[in-house]
């Protein structure tokens, strides 16, 4: 019950904020989006969608584009393969035994782990960026030194952009990851106490810190591991 109040307190608090949308600087971009930085998937399993240049955002989205981006990360094929890989993590560690061993108990796992992931998707970018106006998109700096970068991809879970261009607190990350975190308690019968909800949802953003930093970099390695160049191959002759 402190867990939801804590919630519900915090999102009055942004409802509360002034509302920077009145006369935004630019209007939204309607365009169809390009191709994230470095393709749509990150070593072909973490979805890629909301990922953009900095230098190349041209307005804010709409509020269908959120939603569409929101679809895009929630129901991708790849998600089913991350969330089988943390369900057999969990079998190994025996995380929520109430779930059992055998295949029934990495099958409840396997379901449990794709919805955290989709309705946390959902939440963080189409619910929540929809309600509180904020841009759900991960605005991929691109240049400056690793450590710089790294810091910036990591502490965008703090930081936004609101549909008015401005900068702000990420209330969509914290509060769209909390909400998840309450509706998941009607799965894991083992992790209903409010500190299980606050470790879980602090792990939650952690997870989410960490994937930015992959898109931070992902299209440098792909360029440099993963990508032929023809005039790499002219050059041997």
């Amino acid at each position: 019950m402190a867990f939801v109040l804590i919630l519900f307190a915090t999102f009055a608090g942004a409802a509360q904020a002034p509302n920077q949308n009145s006369s935004p600087p630019f209007a939204p971009d309607t365009q169809e989006p390009p191709e994230p930085p470095g393709g749509t998937h990150v070593c072909g399993v973490l979805p890629n969608f909301r990922t953009v240049n900095e230098s190349e955002v041209a307005g804010p989205l709409t509020t269908h584009q959120k939603f569409t981006v929101a679809t895009k990360d929630s129901f991708d094929l790849p998600l089913v393969l991350l969330a089988g890989g943390l369900a057999g993590i969990g079998q190994w560690a025996d995380q929520n035994p109430s779930f059992g061993q055998g295949m029934a108990g990495f099958g409840k796992r396997l379901v449990t782990g794709y919805a955290d992931q989709a309705i946390g998707n959902m939440m963080t970018e189409g619910i929540f960026p929809a309600m509180l106006h904020e841009d759900p998109r991960y605005y991929r700096r691109a240049t400056g030194g690793t450590w710089s970068r790294t810091g910036y991809a990591a502490t965008r879970i703090f930081v936004t952009h609101t549909d008015s261009g401005r900068k702000r607190f990420n209330y969509s990350e914290w509060l769209g990851n909390a909400a998840a975190t309450a509706v998941s308690n009607a799965y894991y019968p083992d992790g209903r106490k409010v500190g299980s909800n606050v470790l879980k949802l602090t792990e939650q953003c952690g997870i989410d810190g960490l994937s930015q930093v992959l898109k931070e970099f992902w299209p440098d390695l792909k360029r440099k591991f993963f990508e032929h160049h023809p005039q790499d191959s002219n050059q041997g002759h």
